[in-house]
């Protein structure tokens, strides 16, 4: 019995150290691939940084690397490689913007199904980037949260989509679409639960693909 609590151990922490290699090496490869804007060994990057997503997190904390990395690495490398899927949908296409970024006033009202309807009033980002949506085909919508998402793709079964959310939510929901369609993403440069900010530029940008 000793010996097979010891065998057991032993295979424990050789898998442990096995598992931190690989991670280390996936980070390493990842912010490589972000830093030099040149995308290498990506399924290999997302299988390990998806499969060990938590130990990753606690790696860099651990070292006191910035928590976003992770996420980061991620959507880059999924922006990469859903890139040129991306830019062959020329119809049934959508856009999915986070709650938060709206003014304080905002009067819009929340359905239940597909989120906040933008009236165009001009007091924030959405105005803008509602006729930025019609003018490249884009359908709208503001979401008050993750779960929103998959009911807005079950009801309307979009060809592409640009989603914009914080480091974590973005990732989660990229993750999750880039099995079903191609997706592109846009981080907030401002994270909190209302008045946040995106780059308005890098999304326009993006429709234009």
């Amino acid at each position: 019995m000793e010996l097979s609590y010891e065998f057991i151990g032993i295979i424990t922490i050789y898998s442990l150290i096995f598992v931190s290699i690989l991670i280390i090496i996936a980070l390493g490869i990842g912010v490589y691939s972000f830093q030099k804007k040149k995308i290498i060994f990506p399924r290999f990057v997302l299988f390990v940084l998806d499969m060990f997503y938590a130990p990753t997190k606690w790696i860099c904390s651990v070292f006191s690397i910035k928590k976003t990395l992770v996420d980061e690495i991620m959507i880059e490398i999924r922006n990469a490689t859903l890139v040129e899927d991306f830019k062959k949908v020329k119809d049934n296409k959508i856009f999915i913007g986070p709650q938060c970024m709206r003014h304080p006033e905002c009067k819009a009202r929340c359905d239940p199904q597909i989120g906040y309807i933008c009236m165009g009033c001009g007091k924030c980002d959405y105005a803008r980037l509602k006729k930025e949506c019609e003018k490249y085909n884009f359908k709208m919508f503001i979401v008050p949260g993750n779960s929103f998402v998959m009911k807005i793709i079950r009801k309307y079964k979009p060809k592409a989509a640009i989603g914009v959310a914080c480091f974590g939510e973005l990732n989660e929901s990229m993750h999750d679409l880039s099995f079903i369609i191609p997706v592109q993403g846009v981080t907030l440069l401002r994270d909190g639960c209302f008045n946040t900010a995106a780059n308005v530029e890098e999304i326009i940008e993006k429709m234009r693909l």
